[in-house]
């Protein structure tokens, strides 16, 4: 009987975690002012994924070992997966732009190069370009009209919020101020400076890759034990229903935590700040 309310209560939750994501693809994303800092996602989206995604947790568990406290623990950490998922897409979002800048540049070089002013070529970023360099320039064409060039190029900036696309906005609003034959030359330097940086970015994610799934894999393999030898009634299942056990489930959380806390600690790559922001000088 608990099971099956623990499956239906996994249905509702998992429809709730459905229409948020719906809503979430049909209004694209908020504007930068009602998201979360790092996700691209809005409050609302992201606390109902975590209560959701954390209540199937805990009820589907709770239908197996019939214990609050061991139910609870991996609930409250599979309650922080949410945001390690928004964070790790609004990562791959800035990745793809990051790899999108050199052929866009490219792109931007040629037709600067076929006679095009810098302006058209930057506009023609939105229908030609790389794929995510056409979300992000979506409107270009339209504010560089009617604010001019160089805000255009800002509000692309701001938008994006990420320290390569700065460097990048920053030498086109350069070569644009500066005009005549100097803009081939920078766009040329500016697509291999960018290339180089792709590739020395690219080998530090490689080699963090494995001390991460390392890390992981150690915090999960015990829990999954837990769960396994207390789903039938008998000795483990009461040993952790008294006092002792709930100590001892309690501390391995806690020590479960620090070690994940201190591993992924260990194993973060150091953000980049983002010189290139309103306000600075350029």
């Amino acid at each position: 009987m608990r099971l099956m309310a623990a499956v239906a209560t996994a249905l509702a939750a998992g429809m709730i975690v459905h229409l948020v994501a719906r809503s979430e693809r049909r209004r694209s994303r908020p504007p930068r002012s009602r998201r979360l800092p790092g996700l691209d996602v809005s409050p609302v989206q992201f606390w109902a994924t975590v209560l959701s995604v954390a209540g199937v947790t805990f009820f589907v568990l709770y239908a197996i070992t019939d214990l609050v406290f061991v139910s609870l623990v991996p609930s409250a950490v599979v309650a922080t997966l949410p945001k390690a998922y928004f964070s790790r897409k609004h990562v791959q979002r800035t990745a793809q732009i990051q790899e999108a800048w050199p052929d866009g540049l490219r792109d931007v070089l040629a037709s600067v190069r076929s006679g095009s002013s810098l302006p058209t070529a930057i506009e023609h970023l939105a229908s030609f370009g790389p794929g995510p360099l056409r979300e992000a320039f979506q409107g270009f064409d339209v504010y560089s009209r009617s604010l001019g060039v160089v805000p255009a190029l800002e509000m692309v900036k701001d938008d994006v919020a990420d320290p390569t696309t700065d460097r990048v906005i920053e030498v086109l609003i350069l070569a644009y101020e500066r005009g005549g034959a100097v803009v081939p030359e920078i766009l040329s330097d500016l697509a291999d400076a960018t290339t180089r940086d792709l590739w020395a970015a690219e080998q530090i994610r490689t080699e963090a890759l494995e001390q991460k799934i390392n890390s992981r894999v150690v915090f999960v393999l015990p829990w999954i034990v837990l769960i396994a030898i207390t789903a039938r009634p008998g000795p483990f299942r009461e040993f952790y229903s008294s006092t002792a056990g709930l100590l001892v489930v309690g501390l391995g959380g806690v020590m479960s935590l620090v070690g994940v806390a201190i591993a992924s600690r260990l194993g973060s790559q150091p953000v980049e700040p983002r010189v290139f922001v309103r306000g600075q000088s350029r």
